[in-house]
């Protein structure tokens, strides 16, 4: 199976840089925001970001108050088909969600249906006053009317194609690949 590189890992640097920049930019600053990951790799861009903004606005500490994970695993529409992963922990900083500027991060945009779960589990845990949606990858192809507010590469894909993103955090190193297609 033939697979192409198309982010590397200064590529993914530049794209976290740029989307702290927008989050930042469009809540006004860095107060009042929470970043969710959606595991797996949602959550080490969460974190990602979160030091990124909190390295822009001045105040590194402030890194570990900003990031959090959301787990949406019983929240899916998919799971009378069989195939799913085990829950992990949501992990909300302590200040809450009440109130606040949410921005739900993942790394690929597809169908919708990720980010239609996320906000049923977002609901449960409370009550914030924006959702925003942070992902590294678009690829098209919704099923639901969903967009992203901040996005590191618009990607066009045939739907025969697989997008991978790889993460240090989770697979040893930075990149994005197509895989799949007509050869």
């Amino acid at each position: 199976m033939t697979q192409r590189t198309v982010l590397d890992a200064p590529d993914i640097s530049r794209a976290i840089t740029r989307i702290a920049h927008e989050i930042i930019e469009s809540n006004k600053g860095s107060d009042d925001l929470v970043l969710l990951g959606i595991p797996r790799r949602g959550v080490p861009l969460a974190h990602r970001l979160a030091e990124a903004i909190a390295s822009i606005s001045g105040r590194p500490e402030a890194a570990e108050e900003l990031a959090g994970s959301l787990d949406i695993t019983m929240y899916r529409d998919d799971l009378r088909g069989g195939s799913y992963r085990a829950p992990e922990p949501t992990s909300i900083p302590n200040a809450g969600i009440d109130a606040k500027t949410v921005v739900l991060v993942d790394d690929v945009l597809f169908s919708g249906r990720t980010i239609r779960a996320a906000l049923d589990a977002l609901a449960d845990v409370g009550r914030p006053s924006k959702v925003r949606l942070a992902v590294l990858v678009d690829r098209g192809h919704r099923d639901l009317p969903i967009r992203a507010d901040h996005v590191g590469k618009n990607l066009p894909t045939s739907s025969s194609e697989r997008v991978n993103v790889s993460l240090t955090e989770i697979d040893g190193d930075d990149s994005v690949s197509i895989s799949g297609g007509r050869e």
